[in-house]
């Protein structure tokens, strides 16, 4: 089969270097159009478009699909299937219907729960217990096609958002790879969802990431796992920022929301509206990320001191 890729980021590149090792015929690529990025904010190729150009694909990076122009040259490859994994922009309809079975949407959740942009975040937000890759034929809605291929994947108390996705893009490579093969073999099943169980997955917002110390340890973990690495959970003390990355529960302790209970060698212990967490890898403005015992001694905290509730 001919197949047209569709994707940016690294989540995208591991399912199209595991089309490449498996020997698929790639005729084209489509990548956003390249970034301004680090500390230079010089423009930068996408994961997807550096590794196509190492295997020496055709690579197309348009700022929008709605162009007539941009669709009669992607109709010229003839390709019977586009493979989308985070690709980032709108595919109209025209654009759908170019090749022979369609467009197949590697998305990160177990659709229908978690249509939308941050499924691996909003999973991890939410306390589910398991997560997985869905293969979807896509039509004009917020992924809303018919379902083709599920893998699941169970998410563990220790994921962060982080170790979450690299696991499902290896997760969702291997059920693309699969998908492909029925596809070839027409044994592929058409499952439509039950759009009774949808949530959705909103964009991800700086502002959300604020910590509210009225939630309970447990909710408040979810969030810091969730929001790292972006945006990161962060607080506030005597007006400066505190960003978040690493908590765990503290059983058998209480107090006002938000009061530092104790500074102790693993961590400094905070009081929630349930409970306790013990912070263990913190960052103040300017500096790197510490554990919390070389953060406290950049930055003094005791006991009875108070984080900041959001207003």
């Amino acid at each position: 089969m001919k197949i047209i890729f569709a994707g940016t980021p690294h989540f995208a590149a591991a399912a199209l270097d595991a089309l490449l090792s498996q020997h698929f015929d790639v005729v084209a690529v489509l990548t956003q159009p390249d970034r301004p990025a680090g500390r230079g904010m010089q423009l930068a190729a996408s994961p997807v478009k550096e590794l196509a150009l190492r295997h020496g694909l055709r690579v197309m990076q348009p700022a929008t699909l709605k162009d007539a122009d941009i669709q009669s040259e992607l109709a010229t490859f003839a390709a019977d299937v586009m493979v989308v994994a985070a690709y980032g922009l709108i595919l109209p309809q025209a654009v759908l219907q170019v090749p022979k079975y369609g467009c197949l949407n590697i998305h990160a959740s177990l659709l229908p729960r978690w249509r939308g942009a941050a499924p691996i975040q909003r999973a991890i937000l939410a306390g589910d217990s398991e997560t997985g890759i869905t293969v979807m034929q896509m039509d004009a809605g917020l992924d809303t096609g018919d379902m083709l291929l599920k893998k699941m994947c169970p998410i563990s108390n220790n994921d962060n958002a982080q170790s979450l996705h690299d696991k499902l893009a290896e997760l969702g490579a291997a059920a693309i790879v699969e998908a492909l093969r029925l596809l070839e073999q027409k044994r592929l099943v058409h499952t439509p969802q039950d759009s009774t169980l949808t949530t959705y997955a909103a964009k991800l917002s700086k502002g959300e990431a604020q910590i509210d110390w009225t939630w309970s340890a447990y909710r408040i973990a979810c969030a810091v796992r969730a929001y790292n690495p972006f945006p990161v959970a962060s607080t506030i003390f005597n007006t400066t920022p505190i960003k978040i990355f690493q908590v765990s529960a503290r059983a058998g302790l209480s107090g006002q929301p938000g009061t530092v209970l104790a500074v102790e060698k693993d961590g400094i212990i905070v009081a929630c509206g349930e409970g306790a967490l013990c912070l263990e890898i913190l960052q103040r403005p300017g500096a790197k990320a510490l554990p919390a015992t070389q953060f406290v001694q950049g930055f003094a905290l005791k006991p009875g001191d108070q984080f900041t509730l959001p207003a």
